[in-house]
């Protein structure tokens, strides 16, 4: 059996103040609570201060104690084992989870999930569409999306909401008929 993989909390921003602060890019605030545990690089370190907004966090780190050693960490990740993580509620998915399902509409496969992205307004599906059609985003919205079981890896979508976005449905050719012009 493997070990799930770790989660991504945020990455090291620019820093914050001389005390070896800085602010999280990125940031899933939920993974990023003080005292808690994270790895930046190679090692671990609790979060010793943790301020600003859950949009925008400032944290610093147990071993890290000044502008300089906050500057040379920037831009790499922070992340945070899953046992570690806070327990997700009902309808909630770390993106992970979603990544590979596979997209329905109805009997349609529209395609395979990608990734997840943060847009201002909500979250979204990147969808790569079957059959090499391109990729589309679907709002993780609940008039886009009906239905997601991340255990049986697939997620089912309302194609009347997404029919302007979608690539048309594979028709089938045509074997027969006069060929006619």
């Amino acid at each position: 059996m493997s070990e799930a993989p770790p989660l991504q909390a945020g990455r090291v921003g620019r820093p914050h103040g001389l005390d070896g602060s800085f602010y999280v890019t990125r940031a899933r605030a939920r993974l990023l609570a003080l005292g808690s545990t994270v790895t930046v690089g190679e090692r671990a370190a609790a979060i010793i201060r943790r301020a600003g907004t859950d949009r925008h966090p400032i944290v610093a780190l147990e071993g890290v104690a000044d502008r300089e050693a906050a500057q040379r960490l920037r831009g790499l990740a922070l992340t945070v084992p899953q046992d570690a993580a806070p327990v997700l509620q009902d309808g909630e998915w770390w993106a992970h989870e979603l990544v590979g399902c596979e997209v329905h509409a109805g009997t349609r496969l529209i395609g395979s999930v990608s990734r997840l992205i943060e847009l201002p307004s909500c979250e979204a599906l990147e969808v790569q569409c079957a059959r090499g059609a391109g990729s589309v985003l679907v709002p993780v919205v609940k008039d886009a999306v009906l239905r997601i079981d991340a255990g049986e890896r697939r997620i089912e979508v309302d194609v009347d909401f997404l029919a302007d976005t979608l690539p048309p449905a594979p028709s089938r050719q045509d074997r027969g008929g006069d060929g006619g012009d």
